[in-house]
């Protein structure tokens, strides 16, 4: 999604720069809280969801086939780096804000927690120093035997500067106009120009490597991660490990093979014009087209159109190059109808932003379509839809490692689900609703986890009618932008009828805002450009170690007058955790809270400053208690509109979530 900088509050209200809070770290990405030396894993290894207790989270995210271990669990000679959740450093974009970094010939190891014969390992290594990153090996042994050695890479990490990024760490400023908190000016304004410390915000750490061990292995196996001491890395940081046990290669064997079109399976030769050739056969004699296993490259779009296109499995075809992408028709041709894909792996070659390149994994319009088991990569976005379109199902698929966004619902998408997959690193909102010129309507995004975008929000609606944002894990947003997001914002028409957001486990959210200097909630309410009106009905959430707030409604000051917030009802939610407030109100409205229970709570209850007036009547926000409100937050003298503002209070870091 096109980003630009959210205009600055007043001086009177930034009091403090950024820097000078100490909220933006040193120059160093490696800077953080370390321990040293050598740790052992407990009695065994331990399995999580998202870095929580499974038991903390269950029936709510993406069932998975994959065991999640965090490396700071497991035995190591290397040092654990975090928790930080300051923006910038390695710690804040890791899962669960740790993660363990080598020095060649240090270590990690895994115990099995169950069979498997395959790994997914996520990391990070330093890039190059004029940026375009850098390779170096992994070694992974089995029980201090069974060996393979896995290629890591930094060429699809490590951006710098302001949006849409760079890729050199010596770049300067690329909007010299623009509001920087780091030296609490316009830098084009002030006189002498700032110095900027290079590299500039370097971000997107991260990367992940899938491999095959070539048998099953036993639970009890010890999987361990060791840098080399000739590698060329000057350290490894290991953030996790996923095992599987995958099956063996699906095999089609009435379909059109597109072996037999020319398709080169071993990647040396570009096999778009074969894909085409399949297609066009297999819509003729009413077949699939089929994709055994290989590594297939493919430089363009495939255009798709009332066609079944399925792979042996994610794990064995990958169809991967520079622009792949699997297209519907434009929306303005009439789109495409009755598409299925399923059962391979897109892996894009994608190292910047670039918001008009069409570089993403899927995209252009499709209706009366499914998308199921895919696992992209190294796209810019992983599926970008331009509709008009309805009755889109996409399920079951693994996202990772975008420089934008997962899933963005763009310009009128309607009746269309997003249920089960498993997003990870996205470069901007993991799933996205955008009401851009046309309403999005009675779409439903379910029990999809979202862990680590690195800017902007887990899950974001931006507009539209009769939505709903159901059973979601969402974990870890870095920074500006919140677990779930409603925004009025980006030119969306606006929310009409009902938006549920109902049964969904936040962890870690609720990012730091650069440009306001303020803490956000792990659900933003965002009024930007038009009042939030809808029948807002938020219900049965769980709000876990919030970083700031749990919730926070708010409207950009320059139209703080202007738009409102109405109609939020909050029911059945629990917050366990916050460095703030349970709410903060930043705008003019109401909202009503019914069987709301917190604990661990940093600061105040409701912050509530409603739009700045300060009128002797109390503030412009109102909150109504339905009763059932327990934990003390809601207290009655609180009620309705008692001024509790506290522009930026002390955070006090809450103690980890734990059972109700």
């Amino acid at each position: 999604m096109r980003r630009m900088p959210l205009p600055a509050v007043p001086a009177t209200l930034a009091l403090l720069a950024l820097l000078a809070a100490g909220v933006v770290p040193p120059a160093s990405a490696t800077a953080a809280t370390a321990t040293a030396g050598a740790t052992t894993a407990g009695a065994g290894p331990v399995v999580t969801r998202a870095a929580l207790d499974p038991a903390l989270v269950a029936g709510r995210g993406a069932p998975v086939d994959f065991a999640e271990q965090e490396a700071e669990n497991a035995a190591t000679d290397g040092t654990v780096i975090g928790p930080d959740r300051t923006a910038y450093t390695l710690p804040a974009e890791a899962s669960g804000r740790k993660a363990v970094r080598l020095t060649p010939g240090q270590h990690v190891e895994f115990t099995l927690p169950a069979a498997a014969n395959a790994v997914t390992v996520r990391y990070s290594i330093p890039d190059a120093p004029g940026g375009g990153g850098i390779t170096a090996p992994l070694e992974v042994t089995v029980n201090g035997g069974h060996r393979r050695t896995m290629t890591l890479t930094s060429q699809y990490a490590w951006l710098y500067n302001q949006y849409p990024f760079s890729n050199d760490p010596q770049a300067d400023l690329l909007h010299p106009d623009w509001w920087i908190t780091e030296c609490s000016c316009v830098p084009s304004a002030t006189t002498p120009p700032p110095v900027i410390a290079k590299p500039f915000r370097p971000s997107h750490f991260y990367d992940e490597q899938r491999l095959l061990l070539g048998r099953a292995f036993r639970a009890g196996d010890r999987v361990r991660l060791t840098a080399p001491a000739g590698t060329a890395a000057a350290w490894t940081v290991i953030d996790l490990m996923d095992s599987q046990l995958v099956g063996p290669p699906k095999v089609e064997p009435v379909a059109a093979n597109v072996l037999a079109f020319g398709a080169d399976p071993a990647g040396r030769r570009d096999s778009a014009a074969a894909f085409d050739r399949a297609i066009a056969f297999a819509k003729r004699a009413r077949l699939k087209v089929y994709v055994p296993p290989g590594t297939y490259q493919v430089n363009r779009h495939v255009i798709v159109d009332g066609v079944t296109i399925t792979g042996a499995g994610n794990w064995y075809t990958i169809v991967k190059g520079r622009g792949v992408g699997f297209y519907g028709r434009d929306a303005a041709d009439g789109g495409s109808r009755d598409v299925r894909l399923s059962g391979f792996a897109i892996e894009g070659d994608v190292r910047e932003r670039v918001d008009d390149d069409q570089v993403n994994g899927i995209g252009g319009a499709m209706s009366d379509s499914t998308i199921e088991g895919l696992h992209l990569r190294h796209t810019k976005a992983g599926m970008w839809f331009d509709g008009p379109i309805t009755n889109l199902r996409i399920t079951g698929n693994m996202i990772v490692d975008q420089i934008a966004d997962a899933v963005n619902f763009h310009t009128g998408v309607t009746n269309s689900v997003v249920a089960g997959n498993f997003v990870r690193n996205t470069g901007d909102d993991g799933l996205a609703m955008w009401s851009d010129q046309v309403a999005d309507a009675g779409n439903r995004f379910e029990r999809n986890t979202v862990q680590s975008p690195v800017l902007a929000n887990g899950i974001a609606v931006y507009g539209g009618r009769d939505n709903t944002i159901s059973g979601n894990l969402v974990a870890d947003p870095v920074r500006e932008g919140s677990a779930l997001q409603v925004g009025s914002r980006f030119g969306a028409e606006p929310f009409e009828g009902r938006l549920t957001i109902d049964g969904n486990t936040t962890v870690r959210s609720g990012t730091y805002e650069l440009n306001w200097n303020i803490g956000l909630g792990a659900l933003w309410f965002y009024a930007l450009e038009r009042d939030i009106a809808a029948d807002a009905r938020i219900t049965g959430n769980h709000f876990l170690d919030n970083t700031y707030n749990a919730i926070m409604l708010v409207s950009e000051w320059s139209v703080k007058d202007l738009y409102s917030i109405t109609n939020v009802h909050v029911k059945d939610t629990r917050v366990d955790g916050t460095g703030t407030s349970v709410v903060s109100a930043r705008a003019k409205g109401w909202a009503t809270f019914e069987n709301v229970d917190a604990r661990n709570v940093g600061a105040v209850g409701v912050n509530n400053c409603g739009s700045f007036g300060f009128p002797p009547t109390g503030s412009e926000f109102s909150l109504t208690d339905l009763g059932g409100n327990d934990g003390g937050w809601l207290a009655p003298w609180l009620l309705p509109n008692t001024i509790t503002c506290d522009d930026r209070p002390p955070v006090v870091p809450p103690p980890p979530p734990s059972p109700w």
